[in-house]
Order: structure tokens, then sequence, then C-alpha cells
């Protein structure tokens, strides 16, 4: 096979041109090369507090909205339909837990997930400690 024979087939272009017929180009999955910050529009930080035990779950999941969404995003609110953690949906979709996090926030923002209180939300919160105190008092030796 001569040179220009093989840059033909190499370049789409000139197997256009040389054929005459365009090829579809089929639309596949999403590259696992694409960086975490274009996924977050290089935003590290997320609007909401958020840890890695923290609770997320969809309370009215709208079918719409999933349609919306970027892949990713769409992957975590069809999966939050189960209550799981931040943790949990990382792992299982194999998204960075930083861009989750960033992710997660946004849907929050938008109303469409409900992120889920942990113990960090009632740190300082004596009257919930005060009842912890008093549960625990209460419990049979």
């Amino acid at each position: 096979m001569s040179m220009s024979e093989d840059a033909a087939q190499s370049s789409p272009e000139k197997r256009e041109s040389q054929e005459g017929q365009e090829k579809p180009e089929k639309p596949g999955p999403r590259s696992r090369r694409i960086r975490p910050y274009a996924l977050t529009g290089g935003r590290t930080r997320a609007r909401h507090h958020l840890l890695m035990e923290t609770m997320v779950s969809v309370p009215r999941y709208d079918p719409t909205l999933s349609e919306t969404l970027m892949p990713e995003s769409r992957a975590l609110y069809e999966r939050a339909r189960s209550q799981l953690s931040i943790a949990e949906l990382s792992a299982m979709l194999a998204i960075p837990l930083g861009v989750v996090r960033v992710l997660i926030s946004d849907l929050a923002a938008q109303g469409a997930v409900l992120l889920h209180p942990t113990a960090h939300t009632y740190h300082h919160d004596r009257t919930v400690l005060e009842r912890i105190l008093s549960g625990l008092r209460e419990l049979p030796v």
C-alpha cells in the first residue's frame, strides 16, 4: 500500500471525497477521558456542605427533567431515586467524589434531589443533643 493510499484510508475527509458518500457517525457513550473540571464547569466547591455520608434521595421523580440533564447528572439523579450516600453514588458510577458533590449540589439547588441532614448538621444544636442524652438515660440498663 502506498503512502497516499494509507493516508486516504486513515482520514475520514479523504475517504469521503474518494468514495463520494458520507459515512454516518454513530453516537457512542461519553468518553471516560473527560476531565472532572469539564463536568463541573471548573468548580471545585459544592454550594452545600456535603459529607461522604450525606444521604441523597429524589422526592418527586421527573422524567422530563431527567432527559434535560447531562449524562453524569442524569445518572446521579436516576440512582438517587433510592436513597444513597454521596460516597455510594461516587463508587457506583465511578465518578470522582468531588465531582459528585458539585453535581449533587447543583441538583439540590434546582430542587431535584433532597439532601438528608447528617450528624454534622446537628453538631451545635443543643436541643438535639439534650434530646439524645435524655433518650439514652431512658434506655433500660
